[in-house]
């Protein structure tokens, strides 16, 4: 990624990106490849969350907003907010529903705890002045490991939290719902902190109203977003509930018929 582009306009600042790119695009790839096969299930539904989530990487990563997110704090923000709020849960939402790996690294990963922790650190640490100051200064590190890490990161933390074919969840889903509570709490105290702040949190790399705007950003982009993520897994947390109680009245009436057959 190119970056610093201060004699370009914002709106006239596009990249290519090669090193997002060629992996999205290999991931469409096999995606639309695997999807056509018999052992997997992957319905309308399910592939337009997907291609919306690989729409929402390309919209913060090409565009100016992913160009110049080295130059203006507010569109740091934008680009983090979109990749851990938007596009990792959109891609839960398409992966196939026969998807379950077994593969020891990848179930730690996705263990409820170690992915809670690793994205929260992520969310607070990048933030912090030092490690902002140092990704800042040393622009690969924002390339090939900051935007990779929040794209990679929130997918292994919704996979546990949001049902791929909205059934069979892999946790309870009153879980789900106080981890996706639990995790508002870090995102919004970063974004709040941020906006407080009186003086410059970053050796004045932006400008206070900038740092303001990007602080907001996540504070206000963080609660609304995650109450969205929140709604749809109590809703799904009351249809789960609903099901039982039919099962339950299923087998109720079964024993019902066979005492009335015994009689």
């Amino acid at each position: 990624m190119e970056m610093h582009h201060h004699e370009v306009s914002i709106w006239g600042s596009w990249q290519l990106a090669p090193e997002i790119l060629i992996p999205l695009a290999l991931l469409c790839y096999l995606y639309i490849r695997n999807t056509k096969s018999p052992e997997y299930s992957v319905s309308l539904r399910q592939q337009i969350f997907f291609f919306s989530g690989i729409a929402t990487i390309l919209a913060v990563v090409v565009t100016p907003v992913g160009a110049r997110a080295m130059d203006y704090f507010s569109l740091h923000m934008t680009q983090h907010i979109t990749l851990m709020m938007l596009s990792g849960p959109l891609l839960v939402l398409g992966t196939p529903s026969t998807f379950h790996p077994t593969n020891r690294i990848f179930l730690t990963l996705t263990n409820p705890w170690i992915s809670w922790l690793l994205y929260a650190a992520l969310m607070i640490g990048v933030h912090l002045p030092a490690p902002h100051n140092f990704i800042m200064n040393n622009p690969w590190t924002h390339t090939f490991i900051e935007v990779p890490l929040y794209i990679v990161l929130p997918y292994l933390f919704y996979f546990n939290l949001l049902d791929r074919n909205l059934s069979n969840r892999r946790m309870s889903p009153a879980f789900s719902v106080i981890s996706l509570f639990l995790m508002m709490v870090p995102e919004t105290l970063t974004g709040f902190f941020i906006y407080t702040n009186p003086g410059s949190l970053y050796n004045d790399m932006y400008t206070l109203t900038d740092q303001r705007r990007g602080g907001s950003l996540m504070w206000s982009g963080a609660m609304i977003i995650d109450t969205i993520w929140m709604a749809f897994a109590v809703y799904h947390w009351i249809k789960s509930e609903e099901r039982r109680s039919i099962e339950v009245d299923a087998e109720i009436a079964a024993e019902q018929k066979l005492i009335k057959d015994f009689e």
